[in-house]
C-alpha cells in the first residue's frame, strides 16, 4: 500500500505556526504513539503532533505503561491511518523500517526523516520475556531513545528547513 500526504510548500509554516508533524511506523501502536506523546508534553507549542501506522493495531498496554511511568498519559491515543488524519506535514518521521518501505517519497528535500528504534515487542520475545514486568525494561530503554530524539527535534526538524516556533518551548 502506498500512502499519499499532501505537502506544503517550504516556508509555509511562518515561525509562529507550528509545523504539523506526523510521526509513522507499522502498527501506531507503540513507538509512533511513544514519540507523539513525547512531543506533544516536551514540546509544547513548537509542533503540531501526530501518530499514525501504515497497518494500525491497536494501543499496546506496555507502551502505555511504559509512558505513564515517564508521567505522561497516552491511554487515551488510538491507532489510526495517516489519511484518518488528513492534511498536510511539514515533515513524516518513520519510526520502523517497514515504515519507511511504504512510506512515499515527498516532494520536496528532506521533508521525511527515517529515525528507526528498535520494536519492543520484539526484544521481549527475543529476550525471552515470559509476563509483563520481564518486558517492560525493553519498553523503558526504547522510551528512553524516542525521549531524547524528540527533545532534539527542534534542531533536527531546523535542518531540513522546517521552522519551529521558539515559545512555549521546554527544557529539560
Amino acid at each position: 500500500m502506498r500512502l499519499r500526504f499532501e505537502r506544503r510548500e517550504r516556508g509555509m509554516n511562518p515561525a509562529s505556526t507550528p509545523p504539523r508533524v506526523l510521526f509513522l511506523c507499522t502498527g501506531n501502536s507503540c513507538r509512533s504513539q511513544m514519540a507523539e506523546g513525547f512531543a506533544r508534553a516536551l514540546l509544547g507549542g513548537r509542533i503540531e503532533a501526530h501518530s499514525a501506522g501504515t497497518q494500525p493495531q491497536g494501543m499496546n498496554p506496555l507502551a502505555v505503561r511504559a509512558m505513564a511511568e515517564a508521567g505522561i498519559d497516552i491511554s487515551a491515543g488510538a491507532s489510526k491511518r495517516p489519511h484518518d488524519l488528513g492534511g498536510a506535514w511539514e515533515a513524516v518521521i518513520t519510526v520502523c523500517g517497514h515504515a519507511r518501505e511504504t512510506c512515499p517519497v515527498l516532494p520536496g528535500a528532506g521533508r521525511v526523516l527515517h529515525v528507526p528504534f528498535d520494536d519492543p515487542p520484539r526484544l521481549a520475545r527475543a529476550a525471552g520475556a515470559t509476563d509483563a514486568d520481564a518486558a517492560m525494561p525493553h519498553y523503558r530503554r526504547v522510551r528512553d531513545e524516542i525521549r531524547a530524539f524528540v527533545l532534539a527535534m527542534p534542531a533536527r526538524l531546523s535542518a531540513i528547513g522546517v521552522v519551529t516556533p521558539t515559545d512555549n518551548h521546554h527544557t529539560e
